[in-house]
C-alpha cells in the first residue's frame, strides 16, 4: 500500500508536516508513506494554464497522485479555512483525472481546526474523493516547540493511535477497491 502525505503548512516547523512524518515512521510493514514536497513550488492556478501548458510541478504532483493507493492530508487552520498553498494545489487538480475516487484521510496536528476540517471536507467531497467517514487521527501539537512535538507524537499512546488509523485506512482502501 502507498500512501502520499499531503501537508497544508508549509513552514519549516510545521506540526503538520511532523505528524505526517510521524505516521510515515509509525506505518505497518506493508504500507509506505510518501509525502510531498511539491505544494509550495506550485503557481497560483490558472485555468488558462491547463492542458497542453499544464506546468511541469503539477503534472509532478499529479503523478504522486496518481501512483498513491490512498491521500493522507494534514491541514492547519488559518483565519477558520484552508491555507491557500492547499487550496490552489487542489484547485490544480480539480480537472483532471487523478483525484477522483481516490480515497483520502484527514488527520489533525491540532483538535481546535474543525473550520477548516470542515471546509477540506467539502472540497474534497466536491473534488469526488472517497473520505474515510472520520478523522484518521488528531493529536494538539499546537504551540509546541520541536522537541516536545517529537515527545508526543514518539509516546505509545500515540505511535498505537496512528498505528490504528493506518490500519483503518488500508482497510477502507481495500474495501472501498473490493466493493
Amino acid at each position: 500500500m502507498k500512501l502520499l502525505g499531503i501537508s497544508g503548512s508549509l513552514r519549516r516547523v510545521s506540526t503538520n508536516s511532523a505528524l505526517l512524518r510521524a505516521l510515515a515512521e509509525n506505518a505497518p510493514d506493508d504500507v509506505t508513506i510518501e509525502i510531498s514536497e511539491l505544494i509550495g513550488e506550485l503557481p497560483i492556478f490558472n485555468p488558462d494554464r491547463e492542458g497542453d501548458l499544464t506546468p511541469s510541478i503539477v503534472e509532478a504532483l499529479g503523478r504522486q497522485i496518481r501512483e498513491a493507493d490512498g491521500l493522507i492530508f494534514a491541514c492547519p487552520e488559518y483565519a477558520h479555512g484552508i491555507p491557500g498553498g492547499l487550496k490552489n494545489a487542489l484547485d490544480w487538480m480539480v480537472s483532471r483525472d487523478e483525484i477522483p475516487g481516490k480515497p483520502a484521510m484527514l488527520v489533525r496536528a491540532s483538535t481546535r481546526s474543525d473550520h477548516a476540517l470542515g471546509a477540506l471536507q467539502e472540497v474534497l467531497r466536491t473534488m469526488s474523493l472517497r473520505l474515510t467517514p472520520e478523522v484518521g487521527f488528531s493529536v494538539h501539537l499546537l504551540g509546541n516547540a520541536a522537541e516536545r512535538m517529537e515527545e508526543i507524537l514518539s509516546a505509545a499512546e500515540a505511535r498505537d493511535g496512528m498505528r490504528q488509523a493506518l490500519a483503518r485506512f488500508d482497510a477502507f482502501i481495500r474495501a472501498e477497491r473490493s466493493g
